[in-house]
């Protein structure tokens, strides 16, 4: 008996059962701290009115885990779709395209939620670098870096030109820059600031590094293009 052979590597359904374990005790861990807040807005929700819900970060939040089986199937129609017609990684563009929308839209919502005085008080602009980062607190900071952290995760898997951190970086950038610059334009009470943008882009910045091993290659681009050239 060989005692210096290596082990073997655990499977990839043991591998894939384990994640999939951990990711519904993490699902579960949340929802039972936010359970109180989203049952706050849960009636209003259901009966359909704006005042409650739709202006609410409890009620936007209860709205996006509601509808995420209307968008796991919208994953499964499109990945359907793109199979029949031979696409390759069918299903992975999918999850993507569905992801990035899911994810973000909420986030870019709540941020668009107007204060108190919209409409009223002008816009406010921040632009010292780090000095509202101090101010924004753990609960600010960690907002802000998933505000676009869907994006960052799913745009290189979907697109081989973004295929690239600085390259996702600077979206997330610039995607920032246009919320705040909505801010300041539709005078919703807020402010402004750059480092709004700063925190933003990271978040979508490091989303992508955990996404890097399904990020999308030229020769995969190329063979969907020449797919749907086909169909």
């Amino acid at each position: 008996m060989n005692h210096d052979a290596p082990l073997s590597p655990p499977s990839r359904r043991t591998r894939g059962a384990v994640l999939l374990a951990l990711s519904v005790l993490g699902v579960s861990g949340a929802l039972s701290v936010v359970r109180g807040p989203l049952m706050m807005a849960a009636p209003r929700c259901v009966a359909g009115r704006w005042h409650g819900c739709f202006d609410t970060f409890n009620g936007v939040v209860l709205m996006t885990l509601v509808t995420m089986p209307l968008s796991l199937l919208v994953v499964w129609a499109l990945a359907w779709r793109r199979r029949t017609a031979g696409v390759a990684s069918a299903r992975r563009l999918s999850l993507a395209e569905v992801g990035m929308v899911h994810g973000t839209v909420p986030w870019v919502w709540m941020t668009m939620m107007p204060g108190s005085g919209a409409g009223i008080v002008p816009g406010r602009v921040s632009l010292v670098p780090l000095r509202d980062l101090v101010t924004m607190g753990p609960l600010g900071i960690g907002g802000n870096l998933l505000v676009f952290a869907s994006l960052g995760f799913f745009a290189p898997i979907r697109w081989a030109a973004l295929a690239s951190v600085p390259r996702v970086l600077a979206l997330g950038a610039g995607c920032s820059v246009l919320v705040e610059t909505a801010q300041y334009v539709f005078r919703l009470d807020r402010v402004s600031s750059v480092d709004d943008v700063l925190v933003n882009a990271t978040g979508a910045a490091l989303a992508a590094l955990a996404s890097r091993r399904w990020w999308r290659t030229t020769a995969e681009a190329a063979h969907t293009s020449a797919a749907d050239r086909v169909a």
